[in-house]
């Protein structure tokens, strides 16, 4: 069956004319998934006939609420979806001055094995289908009551490991007949994987790209991120250089500040060299400890101290506002308890 939340409302029409289906049939059904239709049977109308016919050759499905959790402190809600095979993702919902923001997943579980992450703990089970990453800012816009103004994808996966279907998100969010968000308002957070680097910028998407940096040499960041080795810091700053120069996108460093590890004056001074040479900023972010890993945060006056040398070294620094602390907001930790719990079923 085809997934038709995953075409753009041109492909659905050329679709349908190869059906010899009328051209506003394909308006009108396009109209009913913009609003969020879950069945074909919503669509009150089309004729029965027809409607019938569309469920035997297009699969629509959008996904439950399993869990869930709305912060007392700030708002922030936090969305377990449970997906048509069994699996499950979060979502993140954050208010902010400037609008709400959606964090979603791109994949079930990862691959890339970071040593803080809850997320890659049972590793990468599938990649999510451009339909299941479009219906968790529907869903969650829907549940919220409010308009979804940005995106991050920085929830479970690595986007650049799913790279076709993110692209086609990106044009289904973007699309004026789907959710019409801007390009502009849409962070995409990757660990480096610098061989995807070339070809997202060759797309000349006006996103803000986040390089998930986290240690700025070779032998702290191998042992963090996997995805390191092999790739190295070094190369990693030229693939960043080349996207900048295509694209003239700023990029973002996203920089987990964790206790006795990636902390130390030498890597603040380190950092703010391999910020100022490709022109990255630098987002401090407090680490969210998880129960599976070793790993403590920074203290908040060490957090002081080595923002305060980056800013000395001229580096464009901010400390991410920490949002829905007692909802476990970090991203694969409620995932992680729903499969502990359906193990232990």
């Amino acid at each position: 069956m085809k997934d038709i939340l995953s075409m753009l409302p041109e492909e659905i029409s050329e679709d349908f004319k190869s059906k010899n289906l009328p051209s506003f049939r394909a308006k009108q059904v396009s109209e009913w998934l913009a609003k969020g239709a879950s069945s074909f049977d919503e669509m009150l109308n089309l004729p029965k006939e027809l409607r019938s016919a569309l469920q035997e050759e297009y699969s629509l499905y959008r996904p439950e609420i399993l869990r869930k959790q709305v912060s007392r402190l700030d708002g922030t809600v936090k969305y377990l979806w449970g997906l048509q095979d069994g699996n499950a993702v979060e979502t993140v919902v954050m208010h902010n001055n400037y609008g709400n923001t959606v964090c979603i997943s791109t994949q079930v579980g990862c691959r890339q094995g970071c040593a803080f992450c809850a997320s890659t703990i049972g590793g990468l089970v599938r990649c999510l289908e451009p339909s299941e990453m479009l219906s968790e800012v529907f869903a969650s816009q829907a549940d919220c009551g409010e308009r979804i103004s940005n995106i991050v994808l920085m929830g479970i996966g690595e986007p650049l490991d799913n790279f076709d279907n993110v692209m086609k998100f990106l044009q289904l969010v973007n699309h004026p007949q789907v959710m019409n968000i801007g390009m502009r308002h849409i962070s995409l957070s990757t660990c480096g994987l610098i061989e995807r680097f070339d070809e997202l910028a060759e797309k000349d998407l006006q996103i803000t790209l986040s390089v998930s940096l986290h240690a700025p040499d070779d032998e702290t960041r191998s042992k963090l991120m996997p995805a390191n080795r092999g790739r190295g810091v070094d190369a990693l700053m030229d693939a960043c250089k080349r996207y900048y120069e295509k694209t003239g996108r700023r990029i973002s460093f996203e920089y987990s500040m964790i206790n006795g590890v990636n902390d130390t004056e030498a890597h603040a001074r380190l950092l703010a060299k391999r910020a100022k040479d490709v022109g990255a900023h630098v987002n401090l972010i407090a680490l969210n400890h998880v129960e599976e890993r070793a790993f403590e945060p920074s203290t908040q006056s060490h957090i002081k101290a080595f923002m305060k040398i980056l800013e000395s070294e001229g580096v464009n620094v901010t400390l991410r506002r920490k949002l829905g602390g007692d909802v476990e907001a970090s991203c694969g930790q409620l995932r992680r308890k729903f499969e502990k719990n359906r193990e232990g079923s």
